[in-house]
């Protein structure tokens, strides 16, 4: 194995997905490749940045699969076709069971926008975590990205790295600031040391 072959699982924008992208053009991404993005959510703006990055992009929905179990096979289908070695969710809204992580453990990285162990786990994701951390009051917050399992951001921690939370933030504000002072810097570099080790694994 010269590259591990990246799959990405995202369901909006795909700020970090253009993030990884960015960074396997720039060489901090050097060890993986993203072959292969599949968004979850019709219209996901991040399937575009795939298309202009030359990379294979898909939607599979889980209500066209026929439930839960039926959107996960046509992931492993598909993953298998490729010859996926690392699967990255960047902002991907969908818990995965416990069938599906055990399928690729320790293969499967996530982001989450705040310090974990705080505000994650059910109904932690997106503006959500920036609401709580702001009505807790928190001065320091940032990113965590970690290994999948089936607990909701209970996986092993791989990197995380803190963002000042600053006098008068919006959610909106603290979300675009733990975005490009964390986010966008330690899930490529997340991804490379994960990549690396597989490729060394080999």
């Amino acid at each position: 194995m010269l590259k591990a072959r990246i799959a990405v699982l995202v369901s909006g924008g795909g700020t970090n997905l253009q993030a990884l992208i960015d960074a396997q053009k720039s060489g901090v991404l050097a060890s993986g490749e993203i072959v292969f993005v599949v968004a979850n959510v019709k219209d996901a703006y991040a399937l575009e940045r795939a298309a202009k990055a030359g990379i294979e992009g898909m939607t599979v929905l889980r209500k066209e699969c026929g439930g839960q179990e039926a959107f996960e096979d046509k992931l492993i289908e598909l993953f298998e076709e490729r010859s996926i070695d690392l699967i990255v969710l960047a902002g991907f809204l969908s818990i995965l069971t416990e069938k599906f992580t055990s399928h690729y453990a320790n293969r499967i990285i996530n982001i989450h926008p705040a310090l974990i162990p705080s505000f994650c786990g059910k109904g932690m994701y997106g503006l959500h975590v920036h609401e709580a951390a702001l009505s807790y009051g928190v001065k320091v917050t940032g990113a965590t990205v970690h290994y999948v399992n089936e607990i909701p951001d209970g996986g092993k921690i791989i990197m995380q790295k803190a963002v000042n939370v600053e006098d008068g933030d919006t959610p909106e504000v603290l979300q675009r600031r733990v975005m490009e002072q964390a986010e966008w810097i330690i899930l490529p570099a997340s991804t490379e040391k994960v990549c690396a080790e597989l490729v060394r694994a080999e």
